[in-house]
C-alpha cells in the first residue's frame, strides 16, 4: 500500500512547513528547501527532524 494522494497533499515538511513530494523510487519524501530526505517504512512516513537525511544538490 502507497501513501495517499490525499495524504501528501496535506502533509509537509516538520522543519520549514513547506511542500514535500515523494522521491523517484517512492520510499521517502523530500523537501526542496532544507534538502532533507524523510523515508517512509512499511508504508509510514518517518516525519522526525532528527531522523531525517540530508540530500545531494
Amino acid at each position: 500500500m502507497a501513501i495517499s494522494k490525499e495524504l501528501l497533499d496535506i502533509i509537509a515538511c516538520p522543519k520549514c512547513k513547506g511542500d514535500i513530494y515523494l522521491n523517484k523510487t517512492n520510499d521517502g519524501l523530500i523537501c526542496d528547501h532544507c534538502k532533507l530526505l524523510y523515508e517512509i517504512k512499511e508504508d509510514i512516513p518517518i516525519m522526525l527532524i532528527d531522523e531525517a537525511k540530508p540530500i545531494a544538490e
